[in-house]
């Protein structure tokens, strides 16, 4: 089980398309992840400082942790805290463990590999977990939500963190000879979700509540960035355009399929990156819980 976020989730992390258990395009998926930890480091921040904790954690674990975007989010908020980063994809821990190096945290990261739907590792008794885009991948997430309580330290919190869907970039009446384009690529992305990840888009308030959870408090991040966009951006849109034309081409005509790959030309006249009207739109929603 990998990660997200935020493209992102996803994705997404994701948000980004998601290969979970899997290394395959480790590079281009660890990537919209890194990016999407960039765009949005002030909303990812922003859940962190919301959390509401009784003490500062010492011992925090981030299951599936992608490249570290809730890692080193916590390591900010939380400097004398020690992370545990589980994810099943070993591309994405050597990266992380790569940034805390430069970051000089590597001594406050440990690293996990393992498939959550598998076999469960020691993670010790954590203060806090946290779970961004994850939890929606779990082949059994009521198994893991109650692995998550029985874990906890008493008193301790468990963050869930999931995503409404990809990421917008474009404005409706886009791109000029395929206006919609982008929502009707989308349409298609969750009517394909629908059918591969049942758990998207679950009730996880009441979820943990069955897992014997304190739901605290719930609270929805809306976040719609627009132009003047940074460099980041402009790579975050054509990183989830790609990531998002894999996951819809044979659902989509012939003429949005050439509209979709003229904005993902970079040498065209008409690619993504030499917009200057680009947003990014999305929301994501995080459920506080304790292990009473």
């Amino acid at each position: 089980m990998t990660h997200a976020s935020s493209a992102a989730a996803h994705h997404h992390g994701a948000h980004p398309v998601h290969q979970h258990g899997a290394d395959h395009d480790a590079d281009g998926q660890a990537e919209i992840l890194d990016l999407d930890a960039e765009v949005l480091s002030e909303h990812i921040a922003s859940i962190t400082a919301w959390l509401p904790l009784k003490a500062d954690p010492r011992h925090l674990v981030d299951l599936g942790c992608g490249t570290g975007a809730g890692t080193f989010a916590l390591l900010r908020r939380f400097p004398r805290a020690e992370v545990t980063a589980v994810d099943s994809s070993a591309s994405h821990l050597r990266r992380l463990l790569e940034k805390a190096t430069t970051a000089g945290l590597a001594d406050r990261v440990h690293t996990v590999q393992a498939d959550l739907d598998a076999d469960w590792p020691d993670l010790g008794t954590p203060d806090l977990v946290w779970a961004s885009a994850s939890m929606h991948h779990m082949a059994d997430p009521g198994r893991t939500l109650r692995r998550v309580h029985d874990m906890l330290a008493p008193g301790g919190l468990f963050a869930v963190v999931e995503l409404a869907g990809f990421p917008r970039f474009l404005p409706e009446d886009a791109p000029e000879d395929r206006p919609g384009l982008e929502e009707r690529a989308h349409a298609a992305l969750d009517r394909h979700h629908a059918e591969q990840m049942p758990h998207r888009g679950a009730d996880w308030g009441s979820e943990l509540t069955a897992a014997g959870f304190d739901v605290e408090a719930e609270r929805t991040i809306t976040v719609n960035m627009g132009p003047p966009h940074t460099d980041a951006v402009g790579r975050y849109a054509l990183n989830s355009l790609r990531r998002l034309r894999g996951g819809v081409a044979q659902a989509l005509d012939a003429e949005d399929l050439t509209a979709l790959d003229g904005l993902l030309d970079t040498d065209s006249p008409h690619s993504i990156l030499r917009r200057d009207d680009l947003t990014v739109c999305t929301e994501r929603t995080v459920w506080a819980a304790r292990r009473t």
